[in-house]
């Protein structure tokens, strides 16, 4: 059986941390998909776009990656030039993207996750670089 929650996760990601940490804030251990290591598939990143109601181009990444190099700033490229791409080079996939039964999005800032969770949050969680984002008794700041 597939868990409730799914996370596209860059472990070496601050805000993929982040977002993992508030999602295991309200309980719940999540299906962790570290996408450099386990790409998804084409069908996976088609399937996550309709999930998401977002075009496949605002999926990808532009710092850190060979998003320039790759003349992906170019507007008229297909989908299917996009999901080459995609494929060839797993690190131009912005992250972390989350899944659960409320829907699916690209969590950035690492708040965003809180829309899609189904349990509230079980006490305080700072971001690694000391933001408060939920109070002790488990409300967003």
């Amino acid at each position: 059986m597939t868990p409730p929650i799914t996370i596209y996760h860059n472990p070496a990601c601050g805000t993929s941390r982040n977002v993992l940490g508030l999602i295991r804030n309200a309980g719940l251990e999540p299906l962790v998909i570290e996408y450099l290591k386990t790409p998804p598939t084409r069908s996976d990143i088609i399937a996550l776009v309709q999930k998401m109601g977002v075009p496949l181009r605002s999926l990808l990444r532009e710092k850190g990656t060979p998003y320039t190099e790759l003349g992906l700033d170019n507007p008229a490229l297909s989908d299917d030039a996009l999901l080459d791409a995609l494929n060839a080079h797993p690190i131009l996939l912005n992250r972390p993207i989350v899944v659960t039964k409320k829907g699916a999005k690209l969590c950035r800032p690492s708040e965003e996750v809180l829309d899609l969770l189904l349990t509230p949050q079980q006490g305080a969680f700072s971001k690694e670089d000391g933001e408060a984002v939920i109070d002790a008794a488990g409300n967003r700041v």
